[in-house]
């Protein structure tokens, strides 16, 4: 089945940059309409034109923050997926469809105050951290932030560590970043400084002792998580054992988990 970018609809989006970071992930920017507001954290829906003329969309995190000029999005290569196997090739210039109608239960509007912020991702779900974590609103409610990202390998963590490389310089949030940021890292298929799951790092206090941070309470930490299913229903098992909530745009709560995908 092929794809052909969406140069005939008026919702198609010219491609402006693409980066291969490995031979399974890539990331891409777009031109952003003039008419799309969104939250730090939340997703639309992005694709391709099939060749019956029916476009064929899945969800993707926003990647950039709600304040830039342009749309990032990260994504996995599935060599036969339907849509990702003709995403990958996409080059500045061509276009994809994009559907202004952002979503998503990661968003600060779905958290309580708290003291500290933990963003637990697996492989592409720290996407939509990478907007959160370059908001200023982020940096303004929390007195620590913490990103725990689980990849397979340690190229397959690049992405998210480039973007923690770039926040302590960032001419917008530079200055609130810092002593706030905490990176840990972890890969299950390729020796690293942490190895294995972070919810087992949290599970063992492995992940508290190396930070230097008190385990979660429902009194001070909020948690964002975004992964597979797996770490989805370990993480939320192991912050309903801390007493945290789960929160919703509708009923703010301790955590919050996206459950509109998994990569």
């Amino acid at each position: 089945m092929n794809l052909q970018p969406a140069r005939v609809l008026p919702d198609a989006q010219t491609v402006t940059a693409v980066t291969h970071w490995t031979d399974r992930l890539f990331s891409f920017r777009v031109e952003r309409p003039r008419s799309l507001r969104f939250r730090s954290g939340e997703f639309v829906m992005i694709g391709l034109l099939k060749d019956d003329g029916k476009p064929l969309l899945r969800a993707y995190s926003i990647a950039s923050p709600s304040w830039d000029d342009e749309l990032e999005f990260y994504s996995i290569k599935v060599p036969d997926g339907p849509l990702t196997s003709r995403l990958q090739k996409i080059e500045p210039g061509d276009q994809i469809i994009l559907r202004p109608k952002p979503v998503g239960t990661l968003v600060h509007d779905a958290l309580l105050p708290g003291a500290r912020l933990w963003l637990v991702c697996t492989g592409t779900g720290v996407a939509p951290f990478a907007s959160i974590l370059r908001d200023p609103e982020t940096w303004e409610r929390f007195d620590d932030v913490i990103l725990a990202h689980t990849c397979r390998t340690l190229d397959e963590l690049a992405y998210g560590r480039s973007i923690v490389d770039t926040l302590p310089d960032d001419p917008l949030i530079g200055e609130m970043v810092a002593g706030k940021l905490h990176y840990y890292p972890t890969t299950t298929r390729e020796p690293s400084a942490h190895e294995g799951r972070i919810s087992d790092h949290i599970r063992s206090g492995a992940v508290f002792a190396a930070l230097g941070l008190p385990a979660w309470s429902p009194n001070t930490d909020r948690a964002m998580v975004c992964g597979n299913l797996a770490l989805n229903k370990d993480i939320m098992a192991l912050c309903a054992a801390a007493g945290l909530r789960e929160g919703a745009n509708s009923a703010p709560g301790e955590f919050v988990v996206e459950k509109a995908f998994l990569d």
